[in-house]
């Protein structure tokens, strides 16, 4: 598990007093008021892994790592990581609709993941870190159906796409330490990533198509 070994190592040298606190602005699809862009949540596992593929696209203006869909205020990561509540790690995505479109984000969304899994993400087990999608309005959950229909007709996969298409509820940013990890801490984040399979999983259904 992922708290068992590389993260109980990280939370013992980092403080949990950089927590950050949840932003009302997070329950509207605008980011703090700025016209012009929009927000859509993508959870897939270890929430370290899903910022590198969003940031390093053109049109995406932040990716914040965090907890998504359950009823808990501000929860904590140990929380969320026992499983004991309904959070699931996730990062919100904020991008400007001009130069990304909603499709684009699903596309690559769906190539660094295992949509098969409905019981977590590689070598992370529980509901906690499961797959979702969440929208945050009517034409974001259009696109995500239809995509995620078309990934299942395209046979990619041998079994069926369980991850589900959720409306946007409850979004809290995670500690900061867990921002951007993967440029913080380069070496704990690629011995993490190498253990957990995942790279092994994507090149096995996407190749050089990731």
């Amino acid at each position: 598990m992922k708290q068992s070994i590389l993260k109980i190592v990280t939370l013992t040298l980092l403080s949990v007093s950089q927590w950050i606190p949840h932003s009302v602005a997070n329950e509207k699809n605008i980011d703090d008021g700025t016209k012009g862009q929009e927000k859509i949540i993508f959870a897939g596992g270890c929430f370290w892994c899903m910022e590198p593929p969003f940031e390093s696209l053109d049109g995406v203006k932040s990716v914040i790592s965090g907890y998504a869909g359950g009823t808990i205020k501000n929860p904590a990561y140990k929380q969320v990581a026992s499983g004991k509540i309904k959070h699931i790690e996730a990062v919100e995505v904020t991008f400007d609709p001009k130069k990304v479109d909603v499709k684009t984000l699903i596309d690559v969304f769906w190539k660094n993941i295992n949509p098969m899994d409905d019981g977590g993400q590689f070598v992370d087990r529980g509901f906690q870190y499961s797959t979702a999608i969440f929208y945050f309005d009517d034409n974001q959950k259009k696109i995500a159906e239809a995509s995620k229909l078309a990934l299942e007709q395209s046979k990619v996969f041998p079994k069926p796409i369980v991850t589900p298409i959720r409306s946007f509820t409850t979004f809290y940013p995670a500690e900061t330490y867990h921002q951007d990890y993967y440029k913080k801490n380069p070496l704990r984040y690629k011995y993490y990533r190498y253990g957990s399979g995942r790279d092994k999983f994507l090149d096995k259904y996407w190749g050089e198509d990731r």
